[in-house]
């Protein structure tokens, strides 16, 4: 049986290199494009980068882009801000994705209602829009931390943005995550995806010339195969550009666009020039002024872009709104932490409202597009609702009880370290120590970004980045110092970012001496947190309240709600939430006065509203259609045939 094996095999084996052989021939004259669906048989080619133009297959093509974040704009109303930018005459949404949104806790993903990724992307291809990505890691977007989960934090040696191990690992991870999304919404796959950005204006960081190879070899590993492209300002386009990759750059003026073209064909040479990020206008911070830019100079500067033969990009095109406590910060000289509002004065306002700028740049881009543009969609109706006045009231002090058992620890611990969330830390909100005192003297600390400090229940004052010190008053007894701190947000470009963990960072000193034994709570403001307080936690408000507190009423609503405005007179410093949403923080020092409500997170009927304040009640919160921003145009459309209305006067 054996040798009869044996003496066959040989046949076999010649045998089936013969069929391989006939297979061959077969597969070879087979049409294997017919097997190619039709809908993706014109898709071989993508966005090219050839000579002076881009290229999209065989045809010539211009990107007239515009920025929105998905997750800056309540999911609603992504429709209604797309057929805006459609109707503008744009053909290309841009969009960053937030890393720390998407993973907030590591290895846990969100997707899902306003973080849903895929579906904003195909609400763009259905309306007829391309989009160009931009997945970082880092974004910088005036967002915490630049995107970035601050989970990564509690590696006390991370270095973001490079490849250290701690860090490269993170986002192996993530992008394993993400771009599995992402490859099926690429052009050659069927989708609207033509190009997708390595990273963000990496060379203002520069910390690691390896690092940027690696993000572009991360995304083309995972299957990212359409053109990439690198994003740069002028103080990092010399060290930014990436062999492979299609250098673009950030501006605002002309003097710029000529200074960085030069030196883009300098460095790449005969390349399509395209201006990634044009600034509409420019984000503010708590305590500045509100910044604008005349619409005149906007379309100027679009024109002059477009004339030099460059693709454009309009950021913002709309800003939206830093919703709950997504906002970053920039520390230069001083520490500045950005508003809630993202209006930007950009194209659309904070609320999807034209602007004059949208009507200039409509007129221009509609005369270059050779067909006529959309009609505009009609503006939201917005509403004034009578003011409430909070009925009962919950201080701090009281809540603690309900908030189960401090951490306790030996030292302070940051926010990132805190032994929370799954052991990921804290992110966002506020944070509590304790300790008790026996004497008087001076308290000292590093406190990020600021520290209410109380003895008992008493405000003594507050620490931050300037007042690093202050005089705890004789006291009798056993005593306890409180020291409330807020994150007021990470630092989101610049140098500094490794150094951004929040919190009381280190010891805390009396006279000197470090104090220990410390009670700790970990004040994160997410829906859970409010849940543990019933409605029988709650007391009438007293004529004179203990501060910091929370505060509760309601807004009815007999109707369909609309969006509308919270003005805050008479209120100090805090957080608004309705229906359980964090609209944002609100803070008296302004510029901004109002914080944005959309109408689809109110209800007919009954509408939840607790009102967080650290340091003075107002008696009322009101409501107003116009924002108190400092942005003083906002325009209804009356009739596209060309005659609109101006609702107050304006230059911008």
């Amino acid at each position: 049986m054996t040798t009869w094996s044996l003496r066959r095999r040989p046949a076999r084996m010649l045998g089936l290199l013969l069929l391989v052989i006939l297979g061959f021939l077969v597969l070879r004259r087979v049409d294997w494009s017919a097997l190619v669906p039709l809908w993706l048989r014109h898709r071989q080619l993508g966005l090219q980068a050839k000579g002076w133009n881009f290229m999209l297959e065989d045809s010539t093509f211009w990107i007239f882009g515009g920025s929105i974040h998905y997750f800056r704009v309540p999911r609603e109303y992504w429709r209604d801000r797309l057929l805006k930018m459609k109707a503008c005459g744009l053909n290309t949404l841009t969009t960053y994705v937030p890393w720390n949104l998407h993973e907030p806790e590591r290895g846990k993903f969100d997707f899902s209602g306003n973080l849903d990724l895929e579906a904003f992307v195909l609400m763009a291809a259905e309306i007829g829009l391309w989009v160009i990505l931009r997945p970082g890691p880092y974004i910088c977007s005036e967002m915490d931390l630049g995107g970035l989960p601050s989970w990564l934090l509690q590696d006390p040696g991370m270095r973001l943005r490079t490849t250290y191990k701690g860090f490269t690992e993170a986002v192996d991870l993530y992008f394993d995550h993400l771009m599995s999304r992402v490859v099926p919404l690429q052009y050659k796959r069927g989708g609207p995806i033509i190009a997708v950005q390595v990273e963000n204006e990496y060379g203002s960081y520069n910390k690691d010339p390896a690092y940027m190879a690696y993000v572009k070899k991360a995304l083309e590993d995972r299957g990212i195969v359409e053109l990439l492209l690198t994003s740069d300002n002028k103080d990092g386009l010399s060290k930014g550009i990436v062999q492979g990759v299609l250098a673009t750059i950030n501006l605002q003026s002309t003097r710029e666009l000529q200074l960085l073209t030069t030196f883009l064909f300098n460095v790449q040479g005969t390349q399509p020039k395209m201006v990634m990020e044009y600034w509409t206008g420019w984000f503010d911070s708590w305590g500045g002024p509100h910044n604008i830019l005349d619409s005149s100079e906007v379309l100027k500067t679009v024109s002059a872009i477009v004339d030099a033969g460059s693709s454009i990009n309009l950021y913002m095109f709309h800003g939206g709104t830093n919703f709950g406590f997504m906002n970053g910060a920039m520390h230069f000289h001083d520490y500045k932490s950005d508003v809630t509002s993202y209006d930007y004065d950009a194209v659309l306002t904070e609320a999807g409202d034209y602007t004059a700028k949208y009507m200039k740049l409509r007129d221009f881009f509609g005369s270059i597009s050779g067909i006529p543009l959309p009609p505009p969609p009609d503006l939201l109706p917005k509403m004034s609702y009578e003011p409430i006045t909070p009925v009962l009231y919950l201080s701090l002090w009281d809540a603690l009880k309900y908030m189960g058992e401090p951490i306790k620890s030996e030292k302070p611990i940051n926010m990132e370290n805190l032994p929370v969330n799954g052991g990921n830390g804290q992110s966002f909100g506020y944070i509590l120590y304790e300790t008790s005192i026996t004497s008087s003297g001076v308290l000292s600390g590093r406190v990020r970004d600021r520290g209410q400090v109380f003895v008992n229940t008493v405000s003594i004052g507050f620490l931050d980045y300037k007042t690093t010190k202050i005089a705890v008053p004789l006291i009798q007894g056993y005593t306890v110092l409180r020291i409330l701190v807020e994150n007021r947000g990470r630092v989101n470009y610049g140098e500094n970012i490794d150094d951004q963990r929040k919190g009381l960072i280190g010891n805390l000193y009396l006279n000197d001496s470090p104090l220990k034994k410390f009670r700790i709570y970990s004040l994160d403001m997410k829906k859970s947190f409010f849940q543990r307080f019933g409605l029988d936690k709650w007391s009438s408000l007293p004529e004179t309240p203990t501060l910091p507190a929370f505060f509760l009423g309601s807004l009815s609503i007999s109707s369909t709600p609309c969006d509308t405005f919270l003005k805050l007179e008479g209120w100090e410093k805090g957080v608004v939430f309705i229906n359980g949403q964090n609209l944002g923080r609100y803070w008296n020092i302004g510029p901004q006065k109002t914080l944005y409500l959309p109408g689809p997170w109110l209800s007919s009927g009954i509408n939840q509203v607790i009102i967080f304040e650290e340091t003075m009640a107002g008696p009322a919160l009101q409501f107003t259609e116009t924002p108190h921003l400092g942005r003083n145009q906002y325009i209804k459309v009356t009739g596209w045939a060309g005659e609109t209305e101006i609702l107050s006067p304006a230059s911008s």
